[in-house]
């Protein structure tokens, strides 16, 4: 029986630490370049515009994390942000009464868009990128046949929640920010979340340890058209109405695939973590930043984004080490100790 040792364990953990030491670079050097140009980069009103441009981005990657984490992907993303946000602003109608039943449209539609991806992936076994990718195709067909441009209009409720902060903080920030720590919880405390490391880490390993591979694949892929349909609602709020193009238009499944691996994930699955991904949205969101401040050409930000990932991930790949248990615990199920210890 073979486990993660701990200078191993130490190696894997310290990706994450390399994030957040790439995101005090980052901030130092947005910091001077404000400075010379006469701004703040720590002003209240740069740092709400900050935090809400992670927000969309943050619900997108935490689901996108978990896929990846078992080596899956979700390129459907960006249709399902936008199927949630026609389908809440139309049910909404601008009326008061309409608010849970918009989200609640929204979120199930959602929820069942990623159930398909998971059945295809865990149980018909087609791989993650064309599932993903052609069950995105439908759901896009769907929304341009039958919406053109805005359409539907926000809740009051839920309009006012999208301009509402406490102090510079706003409040869409703080309920990512909630299931963000769920999601945490749910990978380090739970069985499934367990395995969902155990599967990306070696899958036949896992079957054979007793771990049904299907169940954290299904899981996972729910849970990430889940947090794509928040996503929506949060646009929503925003915006005040639906559109179905808003999700292509953000990029949002490259953006949060991005952000994953610059976050120090393995796309082959069974490494990476949250916290990881989580710095990677913050790298991204200061760069869009200081671009911001520079009133540079929007494009030069993706030019930007692909130098950063490049660099990183050379600089993982210099580092890189044997990830792969091949070995689990036959008394635990999907020896879910040993797999935990990845980057959390």
């Amino acid at each position: 029986m073979s486990s993660i040792g701990p200078s191993l364990r130490a190696r894997l953990s310290s990706t994450t630490a390399m994030v957040y030491g790439v995101l005090v670079v980052v901030i130092i050097v947005s910091v001077i370049i404000g400075a010379t140009l006469g701004r703040n980069f720590f002003s209240q009103g740069n740092l709400t515009v900050l935090l809400t441009s992670t927000t969309v981005l943050g619900f997108v990657t935490i689901g996108q994390t978990l896929v990846i984490l078992l080596g899956s992907l979700d390129l459907s993303v960006p249709f399902t942000v936008s199927i949630s946000s026609v389908l809440a602003a139309g049910v909404m109608a601008g009326q008061p009464g309409n608010l849970l039943p918009g989200i609640i449209t929204a979120l199930a539609a959602t929820t069942v868009i990623g159930l398909v991806n998971g059945l295809l992936v865990g149980l018909v076994k087609i791989n993650g990128f064309i599932a993903t990718l052609g069950v995105g195709l439908i759901v896009s067909g769907y929304l341009f046949t039958n919406y053109q441009g805005s359409t539907g209009k926000a809740s009051p409720q839920l309009a006012s929640l999208g301009d509402l902060t406490v102090g510079f903080v706003p409040v869409m920030t703080i309920v990512m920010a909630l299931f963000f720590l769920a999601v945490v919880f749910f990978l380090t405390r739970t069985r499934t979340g367990m395995h969902t490391y155990a599967v990306g880490g070696d899958p036949a390993v896992a079957r054979m340890s007793g771990v049904h591979n299907a169940v954290p694949i299904i899981v996972a892929h729910s849970l990430s058209g889940l947090f794509a349909g928040l996503a929506g609602l949060v646009i929503v709020a925003r915006l005040g109405v639906g559109s179905p193009g808003v999700g292509t238009q953000g990029g949002y499944d490259l953006l949060s695939i991005a952000a994953v691996v610059l976050g120090g994930a393995v796309l082959a699955g069974g490494r990476g973590s949250l916290w990881g991904s989580l710095g990677g949205i913050l790298i991204f969101a200061c760069i869009d930043s200081v671009m911001g401040i520079m009133q540079l050409n929007p494009y030069l930000k993706d030019v930007v984004r692909g130098l950063v990932i490049i660099v990183a991930v050379a600089i993982y790949a210099r580092r890189s080490v044997p990830v792969r248990i091949s070995r689990f615990p036959a008394s635990t199920v999907g020896s879910a100790a040993s797999v935990k210890e990845r980057d959390l």
